[in-house]
């Protein structure tokens, strides 16, 4: 999780911008100066807008992006200097890492996503990225290891030996590379990456968001699930959902011919 940019300064305001777009919450990394390295003011500022996102039944997925061309360039080396390490109890590295939404979260990403800034995109559901953008674990470089999700992830989002590749020689990987392998869902034109992101979230969050959500946490949470326990431990997450105002409303639209209205309820 370390930085890129030994030079990163603090600078003045939120570190985080948070927008509400319809059901989508947008969360926009704001330290350009900094090539947007993480502070510890903008983790807790992350974690308080995922707060926000899980709470909130009008809002259905989150977008996370990168102010002035950069995604983020990991961890600030002036506020570890300074004894700040960017680490929320409960949440870890970046408010995000350890423990990322229960709602779908999309990565938006222009520039350099390297160190922390790459196990942030690997933290999210969906990612979105410019053609130009590149993703990066350099930590061995730095004589460190990616502790905040990288070593963890990667191996899950990629082929076990290109993760390795790209862990044990902390080269940079462009977007495009990324996208053979579906670690990138979508291309966009330099600068467009994140209004790609929102045509992406406003067709997720065109759904129903209790089912939105309940479907994620399986996709998740099953992962090491024995076998025979599958179907009975998804129980309680989709049954619940079954008998929501929502379902009865996305069957009643669908006979009515008519868009559905979600309450999350």
């Amino acid at each position: 999780m370390s930085a890129t940019d030994p030079t990163a300064t603090v600078e003045d305001g939120p570190d985080l911008k948070v927008e509400e777009r319809g059901r989508v919450l947008v969360m926009t990394m704001d330290r350009p100066a900094a090539r947007n390295a993480m502070s510890l003011a903008m983790a807790q500022q992350i974690a308080d807008a995922l707060d926000l996102l899980d709470s909130r039944p009008d809002l259905s997925v989150g977008v996370i992006t990168g102010a002035g061309g950069t995604f983020c360039a990991g961890m600030d080396l002036k506020g570890f200097a300074r004894g700040e390490i960017p680490v929320v109890e409960g949440r870890g590295f970046a408010g995000l890492v350890k423990q990322p939404p229960r709602k779908p979260l999309i990565a938006a990403v222009e520039g350099y996503a390297l160190a922390g800034g790459f196990e942030i995109v690997l933290s999210c559901d969906l990612v979105v990225a410019s053609r130009e953008a590149k993703f990066g674990l350099p930590e061995v470089k730095r004589g460190l290891t990616a502790a905040a999700g990288g070593l963890l992830r990667l191996q899950h989002r990629v082929p076990y030996h290109l993760a390795m590749d790209l862990v044990l020689t902390g080269r940079m990987w462009p977007a495009p590379e990324a996208a053979e392998v579906h670690l990138v869902n979508r291309l966009a034109d330099a600068g467009g990456a994140l209004d790609a992101a929102l045509a992406l979230a406003d067709e997720v969050a065109a759904n129903a968001p209790l089912a939105l959500a309940a479907s994620k946490q399986v996709l998740v949470q099953s992962v090491d699930w024995p076998l025979a326990e599958k179907f009975e431990r998804q129980e309680a997450f989709v049954d619940p959902i079954r008998r929501s105002a929502d379902a009865q409303e996305g069957a009643r639209a669908f006979v009515e011919k008519r868009s559905p209205e979600w309450t999350g309820s």
